[in-house]
């Protein structure tokens, strides 16, 4: 976690001697989930994953949860349907004013394969320090592992929470994420640009 952190705070700190750039993209707080849930896949003939096998892994990750993680993986399978793969990892943030977000895990493909990514990108924290949280990541139209490893904003206003846990959609036309938080993972995760996901650990967040 010293890693993380010192490497956040070095890019925090030029940050604030740096022009502004991209604006980052503010999440909404979206409506009440459907009680209906999508069982269609997002590539006609790939394999997924159902809603129960979801459940099972994130609280696998996350333990002890309360319902609104049932509750926000639901809403999800009702907007997107099955995922093609998830990603189970931990995430570390800092913020001084603007916040950094860096993060890894294990992605898991339906039908076997698994890989290491990790991900790194600005987001929007108008407080002062860090923290590290865990995070669960539904991955959609990913045919091949090799297509994660790219950059893939955030999608204004898609902002889902419940019960203490949160999922903001993120896509660039050909894929589409919903990374899932709960906690303290909320502080600085759901107003994100964008995030960088890539085979090996960068401190550079764009």
């Amino acid at each position: 976690m010293t890693r993380w952190l010192s490497a956040a705070a070095l890019v925090l700190t030029a940050l604030l001697f740096m022009p502004a750039g991209a604006e980052a993209q503010t999440a909404t707080t979206g409506g009440s989930s459907s009680s209906e849930t999508s069982s269609s896949s997002t590539t006609s003939g790939a394999k997924t994953y159902s809603e129960p096998e979801v459940v099972s892994a994130a609280k696998d990750l996350f333990g002890e949860t309360t319902e609104g993680l049932a509750k926000v993986i639901e809403k999800v399978f009702a907007d997107m349907g099955e995922p093609s793969a998830y990603i189970a990892g931990s995430e570390y943030s800092g913020a001084i004013v603007v916040g950094l977000r860096y993060g890894e895990g294990m992605l898991n493909k339906a039908g076997g394969g698994q890989s290491k990514v990790f991900w790194q990108g600005p987001s929007l924290g108008f407080d002062l320090g860090g923290n590290a949280s865990k995070v669960f990541v539904l991955v959609y139209n990913l045919d091949s592992p090799d297509q994660i490893y790219r950059r893939i904003p955030g999608v204004e206003g898609s902002y889902y929470f419940f019960a203490g846990v949160g999922v903001n959609y993120q896509s660039d036309g050909e894929l589409t994420l919903a990374p899932i938080r709960t906690g303290v993972g909320l502080r600085s995760g759901v107003n994100i640009g964008y995030l960088h996901y890539g085979r090996e650990f960068s401190w550079f967040p764009f």
